[in-house]
Protein backbone atom coordinates (compact mmCIF):
# COMPACT_ATOMS: atom_id res chain seq x y z
CA UNK A 1 0.00 0.00 0.00
CA UNK A 2 1.38 3.67 -0.77
CA UNK A 3 2.26 6.39 1.48
CA UNK A 4 1.18 9.25 -0.66
CA UNK A 5 -2.05 10.45 -1.72
CA UNK A 6 -3.17 12.12 -4.87
CA UNK A 7 -3.61 15.46 -3.42
CA UNK A 8 0.23 15.14 -1.77
CA UNK A 9 1.22 14.52 -5.53
CA UNK A 10 -0.54 17.22 -7.21
CA UNK A 11 1.20 19.53 -4.23
CA UNK A 12 4.47 18.20 -4.80
CA UNK A 13 3.91 18.50 -8.43
CA UNK A 14 3.53 22.26 -7.62
CA UNK A 15 6.85 22.67 -7.30
CA UNK A 16 7.24 21.79 -10.79
CA UNK A 17 7.38 25.10 -13.29
CA UNK A 18 6.82 25.43 -17.06
CA UNK A 19 9.77 25.81 -18.79
CA UNK A 20 9.29 28.74 -20.43
CA UNK A 21 7.06 30.69 -17.42
CA UNK A 22 8.72 29.91 -14.23
CA UNK A 23 6.25 31.47 -12.02
CA UNK A 24 3.19 28.96 -12.96
CA UNK A 25 3.52 25.35 -12.01
CA UNK A 26 2.43 22.60 -14.50
CA UNK A 27 -0.55 21.92 -12.50
CA UNK A 28 -1.60 25.26 -12.53
CA UNK A 29 -1.36 25.40 -16.08
CA UNK A 30 -3.33 22.56 -16.52
CA UNK A 31 -0.32 20.36 -18.09
CA UNK A 32 -1.15 17.66 -15.69
CA UNK A 33 -4.75 15.85 -16.51
CA UNK A 34 -4.63 12.86 -14.33
CA UNK A 35 -2.86 11.26 -11.60
CA UNK A 36 -3.51 7.53 -10.25
CA UNK A 37 -2.04 4.90 -8.17
CA UNK A 38 -1.41 1.68 -8.47
CA UNK A 39 0.32 0.01 -5.84
CA UNK A 40 3.69 1.58 -5.44
CA UNK A 41 3.26 3.41 -8.62
CA UNK A 42 1.78 6.78 -9.73
CA UNK A 43 0.63 7.04 -13.15
CA UNK A 44 0.77 10.57 -14.77
CA UNK A 45 -0.97 11.55 -17.60
CA UNK A 46 0.57 15.27 -19.52
CA UNK A 47 -1.52 17.03 -21.85
CA UNK A 48 1.01 19.38 -23.46
CA UNK A 49 -0.10 22.81 -24.64
CA UNK A 50 0.82 22.06 -27.99
CA UNK A 51 1.58 18.95 -29.88
CA UNK A 52 5.36 19.71 -30.90
CA UNK A 53 5.77 21.31 -27.24
CA UNK A 54 9.53 21.34 -27.30
CA UNK A 55 9.87 21.00 -23.40
CA UNK A 56 8.24 17.82 -23.15
CA UNK A 57 11.06 15.88 -22.38
CA UNK A 58 11.94 18.34 -19.93
CA UNK A 59 8.67 18.50 -17.98
CA UNK A 60 8.35 14.78 -17.63
CA UNK A 61 11.93 14.99 -16.04
CA UNK A 62 11.00 17.22 -14.06
CA UNK A 63 7.98 15.66 -12.97
CA UNK A 64 9.92 12.19 -12.28
CA UNK A 65 12.47 14.02 -10.47
CA UNK A 66 10.18 16.02 -8.38
CA UNK A 67 8.57 12.66 -7.25
CA UNK A 68 11.28 10.81 -6.93
CA UNK A 69 12.80 13.17 -4.15
CA UNK A 70 9.53 12.82 -2.42
CA UNK A 71 10.09 8.99 -2.45
CA UNK A 72 8.12 7.32 -5.08
CA UNK A 73 10.32 5.44 -7.46
CA UNK A 74 7.72 4.10 -10.09
CA UNK A 75 6.91 6.79 -11.86
CA UNK A 76 4.72 6.17 -15.15
CA UNK A 77 4.04 9.12 -17.08
CA UNK A 78 1.67 9.11 -20.33
CA UNK A 79 2.05 12.16 -22.73
CA UNK A 80 -2.63 11.99 -24.07
CA UNK A 81 -3.37 14.37 -27.10
CA UNK A 82 -7.03 12.14 -25.99
CA UNK A 83 -8.66 15.42 -24.70
CA UNK A 84 -6.71 18.17 -26.40
CA UNK A 85 -5.53 21.00 -23.97
CA UNK A 86 -7.03 24.33 -23.33
CA UNK A 87 -6.14 27.33 -22.58
CA UNK A 88 -9.58 27.29 -20.20
CA UNK A 89 -7.11 24.52 -18.39
CA UNK A 90 -5.24 27.29 -16.55
CA UNK A 91 -6.52 27.55 -13.00
CA UNK A 92 -7.33 30.83 -11.10
CA UNK A 93 -4.16 31.00 -9.61
CA UNK A 94 -2.08 30.28 -12.65
CA UNK A 95 -4.02 33.00 -14.33
CA UNK A 96 -2.72 35.43 -11.27
CA UNK A 97 0.46 34.18 -11.84
CA UNK A 98 0.51 35.30 -15.67
CA UNK A 99 -0.29 38.85 -15.20
CA UNK A 100 2.12 39.08 -12.55
CA UNK A 101 5.12 37.98 -15.00
CA UNK A 102 3.75 40.24 -17.21
CA UNK A 103 1.72 38.43 -19.11
CA UNK A 104 -1.73 39.18 -20.14
CA UNK A 105 -4.38 35.47 -19.41
CA UNK A 106 -6.20 34.52 -21.97
CA UNK A 107 -9.84 35.12 -21.62
CA UNK A 108 -11.93 32.52 -20.95
CA UNK A 109 -13.49 29.99 -23.62
CA UNK A 110 -16.72 31.25 -22.46
CA UNK A 111 -16.31 34.92 -23.31
CA UNK A 112 -14.50 34.08 -26.41
CA UNK A 113 -16.61 35.05 -29.22
CA UNK A 114 -14.86 38.02 -31.02
CA UNK A 115 -11.50 38.45 -32.69
CA UNK A 116 -11.31 41.60 -30.92
CA UNK A 117 -10.58 40.42 -27.53
CA UNK A 118 -7.49 39.37 -28.55
CA UNK A 119 -6.85 42.66 -30.24
CA UNK A 120 -8.01 44.72 -27.10
CA UNK A 121 -6.77 42.77 -24.33
CA UNK A 122 -6.53 44.48 -20.64
CA UNK A 123 -2.48 45.41 -20.42
CA UNK A 124 -1.36 43.37 -17.14
CA UNK A 125 0.68 46.26 -15.89
CA UNK A 126 -1.52 49.37 -15.61
CA UNK A 127 -5.10 47.65 -16.26
CA UNK A 128 -5.52 49.52 -19.72
CA UNK A 129 -7.53 48.54 -22.27
CA UNK A 130 -6.22 50.65 -24.75
CA UNK A 131 -3.86 48.36 -26.22
CA UNK A 132 -3.71 46.82 -29.64
CA UNK A 133 -2.20 43.47 -30.94
CA UNK A 134 1.60 44.37 -32.42
CA UNK A 135 1.97 40.46 -33.17
CA UNK A 136 -0.04 36.96 -33.34
CA UNK A 137 3.25 35.22 -32.99
CA UNK A 138 5.44 35.89 -29.70
CA UNK A 139 8.64 34.41 -28.38
CA UNK A 140 6.92 31.28 -28.08
CA UNK A 141 4.25 29.76 -29.77
CA UNK A 142 1.79 29.99 -26.96
CA UNK A 143 2.15 34.02 -26.91
CA UNK A 144 1.01 37.10 -28.73
CA UNK A 145 2.98 40.28 -28.85
CA UNK A 146 0.80 44.06 -27.93
CA UNK A 147 1.07 47.21 -26.95
CA UNK A 148 -0.60 49.39 -24.59
CA UNK A 149 -1.33 52.78 -25.31
CA UNK A 150 -1.83 54.06 -21.94
CA UNK A 151 1.39 52.76 -20.34
CA UNK A 152 3.48 52.88 -23.53
CA UNK A 153 4.46 49.77 -23.08
CA UNK A 154 4.83 46.32 -24.89
CA UNK A 155 3.82 42.95 -23.43
CA UNK A 156 2.72 39.51 -24.12
CA UNK A 157 -0.85 37.91 -23.66
CA UNK A 158 -1.27 33.80 -23.39
CA UNK A 159 -2.98 33.35 -26.15
CA UNK A 160 -6.53 31.43 -25.70
CA UNK A 161 -6.85 28.11 -27.20
CA UNK A 162 -9.83 26.09 -27.11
Amino acid sequence: MSSFTVDEIYQWLEEVKDPEIPVLSLVDLGVITSIAIAGETVKIEMTPTFVGCPALDLMQREVTETLRAKGIHEVAITVSFRQPWSSDKISEKGKLALKKFGLAPPPSAEIFQDIDLLAHVACPRCNGTNTELRNTFGPTLCRSIHYCHTCKEAFEQFKPIH
